[in-house]
């Protein structure tokens, strides 16, 4: 006979496995950034000079100067700092490279916070200070134009522009800015068609942001980056300003899609701070994020 007493124990239980099956499935954040730098690697080419024409630099006799390589953090370009109990990444910018992760990540949600030190070097010393977040990066670093980065696209970090885009080597994609009312615009956000941009496409490899939403210098910016099935997102302090899809790299005349792979922040001549740098996997695109590729 069932009783009532078994009859609200198997309830209860089938709540608690509810309950549980609920938790392991909900995506959580992974922190990347602790004080060892343990989930990542690093890669430094040159400390570039003014003039430099995209040629590997040479020395006093005319010899080839090879780049400082992998996982030789010369000059402490890479340090980790504690700031109110939390670890934050201080990247010099002295010379070109890049920390990037061990792991690969294909469909994901990134966030981190971005803080400018006051620190420039050559080249750029009377430039805007500039850095960025490289994801879907593959192959070997040094294969852009500067020797110092993996294929990949970019999330730019540069002061006036966050979140810009760029392509890194050959990566290519198709571009959907949403332009402010009153530029070009008479409607603020209007949806634009779709652009491919880089690599095989006949326009160059950057395109501007719409809006922008960077803090006052001095201030921490949060960035997040969305990647789905070849689409991204480019969010500063939670307004989406670069819409992006068919990400891709183009080889031998063909392209072939990019849509995992490793994240890079580069060194790129200016001092900056980086801290809360977060993950988690999307096993859907949310529905908030999907409205802007329809």
């Amino acid at each position: 006979m069932i009783t009532k007493k078994l009859l609200l124990r198997s309830a209860a239980l089938g709540l608690i496995a509810f309950a549980t099956t609920a938790f392991t499935e909900k995506p959580e954040w992974k922190n990347l950034l602790d004080k060892n730098l343990s989930q990542w690697e690093m890669y430094l080419s040159y400390s570039h000079k003014p003039g430099y024409n995209g040629k590997i630099p040479v020395d006093a006799n005319g010899k080839e100067i090879q780049p400082v390589g992998y996982n030789k953090n010369t000059a402490n370009v890479f340090t980790v700092i504690e700031e109110k109990g939390e670890p934050v990444l201080r990247v010099s910018g002295e010379i070109y490279g890049c920390v990037f992760t061990k792991a690969e990540y294909e469909n994901y949600h990134l966030k981190a916070k971005v803080r400018w030190g006051e620190k420039k070097w050559d080249p750029r010393t009377d430039k805007l200070r500039d850095s960025g977040i490289l994801y879907h990066s593959v192959g070997e670093c040094g294969k852009d134009y500067w020797r110092a980065w993996m294929l990949s696209q970019e999330f730019q970090l540069m002061e006036g522009h966050m979140g810009d885009y760029w392509n890194i080597a050959n990566a290519a994609i198709d571009v959907r800015a949403f332009i402010p009312e009153g530029i070009m615009n008479p409607v603020a956000n209007e949806k634009q068609p779709f652009l491919p941009i880089a690599t095989g496409t006949g326009i160059d490899g950057f395109c501007l942001r719409g809006e922008n939403h960077e803090s006052p210098k001095g201030e921490w910016t949060e960035v997040e980056l969305v990647c789905f099935e070849g689409k991204s997102l480019h969010i500063v302090n939670g307004h989406v300003v670069m819409v992006l899809q068919n990400s891709r790299y183009v080889e031998n005349g063909k392209s072939v899609p990019l849509t995992k792979g490793k994240i890079q922040l580069q060194s790129e001549a200016a001092e900056t701070f980086y801290k809360d740098v977060m993950i988690k996997e999307l096993k859907t695109l949310p529905a908030e994020y999907a409205a802007y590729f329809k």
